[in-house]
């Protein structure tokens, strides 16, 4: 009983990543209707550039590790934002509102531009942060097998939800929100109404990226490290876990993830975790097409 309630402790930070990445994913996605690779890689060039920093305020600079986080987690969130910025207004949007199979490809280049540039940059090296705030807090004291988690671990969760409550509100209760919205439901209509849909679309993708980002700085803040290769894993995996809860809809996009969060964390627990990320995919696969609506996308 301590194994699984474990498990579960262990899966509420995963779940919650996993929620928010979904949450911004769908906010772009809700205005072009296209799949898009590049929010895994911005989620990833992110977590590189955050690790790049601290490094460098760390080893270079001398700075304290705080001090060093702080312009670790600026200099992620100017970068994310940026390159989320400038893919959005120089490559997607030309190509969002036209051919589906365009946007795929496109999204693949920028992901590979993003992840050899974090490479490049990191002169191919993995590059480590120190531990911190891996305190334990014990909610069972069971003397075989107490139920555990970090600060890093509750501070993550924490955020993580806040920014998927603050996003939900924000477009829920707002005029933002209300044009987001219009272009979402019908980008013509909302266009006659005198809402610009290239304004919006840039403004969706960067709130996106600003998530992505903040993302990638929390999940490299607790698990250390951000491999090259998790542009391309994180992109495929947040465009399929999104589209369990409804790619449209950000609030059951994310609550979707956060189950396939808790599935996956429960797999590696209780399955082979050689096989972990084979049976989410196929049952991701296997419910999207159980659940599939035939219908025109414009």
């Amino acid at each position: 009983m301590a194994y699984f309630l474990q498990q579960i402790a262990s899966a509420v930070p995963v779940a919650a990543l996993y929620a928010a990445l979904a949450f911004g994913y769908a906010i772009a996605f809700a205005v072009t209707r296209r799949a898009d690779l590049t929010y895994g890689a911005l989620f990833a060039f992110a977590g590189q550039i955050f690790v790049l920093f601290v490094d460098f305020g760390w080893n270079s600079l001398w700075l304290v590790l705080p001090a060093a986080l702080a312009i670790g987690a600026l200099a992620a969130l100017t970068f994310g934002l940026g390159a989320g910025l400038v893919a959005g207004r120089y490559v997607m949007r030309p190509l969002a509102f036209s051919s589906a199979n365009a946007v795929v490809v496109a999204s693949l280049g920028s992901l590979i531009v993003l992840m050899e540039a974090a490479r490049l940059a990191s002169e191919t090296r993995s590059l480590w942060l120190p531990p911190f705030l891996n305190d334990v807090i014990v909610f069972w004291p069971n003397p075989g097998f107490p139920v555990t988690l970090t600060v890093i671990q509750l501070i993550n969760t924490g955020l993580f939800a806040g920014l998927v409550a603050g996003g939900h509100w924000l477009l829920t209760q707002t005029y933002v929100g209300r044009y987001w919205r219009a272009v979402a439901e019908d980008r013509e209509a909302a266009s006659l109404c005198g809402v610009d849909p290239t304004t919006v679309y840039i403004a969706a993708y960067g709130v996106a990226s600003l998530v992505a980002a903040v993302c990638g700085i929390l999940a490299a803040s607790y698990y250390g490290n951000m491999d090259f290769g998790m542009g391309l894993s994180f992109g495929v995996k947040v465009l399929f876990i999104a589209a369990i809860g409804g790619q449209a809809s950000p609030l059951l996009a994310a609550l979707g993830a956060a189950g396939i969060g808790f599935l996956e964390t429960l797999w590696s627990a209780y399955g082979p975790i050689l096989w972990r990320d084979l049976a989410i995919f196929g049952f991701l696969v296997i419910v999207l097409v159980v659940t599939r609506r035939e219908k025109v996308i414009p």
